[in-house]
């Protein structure tokens, strides 16, 4: 697969300063997230990476690890190289095993992390372009998509429904995540990715939750869908709404309705 440009200069500049500062490593790196699924938008998209290792990275590793990232972000400013570190027996296991591992995101090192999601393993193992290491088809990649779907269901109302619920107040008045552009495509085109994972079983960016929106819900959302892509894609100033209160007043229904629509055909799956 032929990555951007920007892709493949960030990559590069990060594999020399890996191998220079951390002597070595990394053994392997892969990409996943928008630039495996085939939508990386220069404007708006991170980089999502895995590297890995035989082991552990050890304290004197860490410190390394966090300098690369540091010096990355001064090549690179504006572009996030974000993901996280793994041994191939992680590959293997799934997240479970990988608690703890160091990683980074938005330009944050952190030397430990929390359960890390199963859609890495997912995308990685489905469409991961490898950098370096063995290719993709000959790794041993963990996968199950019963824990895939329980986490995206669980993750509906754990990070979707709490969001939703802290800015619902902010309809009529400013807020740090109310009538921003922004705001209004990271929620209407990333709910919908639940959806399409718990009803296909497969991963997709936003842009194709966007396109998996228009097509399986009714014409009445179609308005608040196309704004998000139009905003994502960057294609033109001209909002689809005059009012920017009415424009999140349907992205907060809209947001609600695919999380129902969401949890209903994971039940609807574990009833059959």
């Amino acid at each position: 697969m032929t990555v951007h440009p920007r892709v493949a200069e960030v990559v590069a500049d990060y594999l020399d300063l890996v191998d220079a500062e951390a002597g070595g490593p990394v053994t392997g790196l892969y990409l996943e997230g928008s630039v495996a699924i085939g939508d990386f938008r220069p404007h708006a998209s991170d980089v999502d990476f895995v590297a890995v290792g035989e082991d552990p990275p050890d304290a004197v590793a860490l410190a390394a690890l966090e300098r690369v990232h540091a010096r990355l972000g001064e090549r690179r400013p504006g572009l996030h190289f974000d993901g996280a570190y793994l041994t191939w027996q992680d590959l293997a296991s799934g997240p479970d095993a990988a608690v703890g591992r160091p990683s980074i995101e938005e330009g944050r090192f952190r030397a430990t992390s929390d359960r890390l999601s199963p859609v890495t393993w997912h995308t990685l193992a489905r469409y991961g372009v490898v950098c370096r290491g063995p290719a993709v088809a000959d790794l041993d990649i963990w996968a199950d998509d019963e824990v895939l779907a329980a986490w995206q269901d669980a993750n509906l109302d754990e990070y979707w429904g709490r969001l939703l619920a802290r800015t619902a107040g902010l309809v009529d008045s400013p807020g740090p995540f109310s009538r921003t552009d922004d705001a209004t495509a990271w929620t209407v085109t990333g709910v919908p990715r639940l959806h399409y994972t718990l009803t296909t079983g497969d991963i997709t960016s936003k842009d194709g939750a966007g396109r998996h929106a228009l097509r399986v819900f009714p014409e009445r959302w179609h308005r608040v869908v196309r704004e998000g892509l139009r905003i994502l894609r960057a294609e033109d100033d001209q909002s689809l709404y005059g009012d920017p209160g009415e424009r999140w007043q349907d992205v907060l229904a809209f947001g609600e309705m695919v999380i129902a629509d969401a949890h209903r055909c994971y039940a609807e799956r574990h009833r059959s």
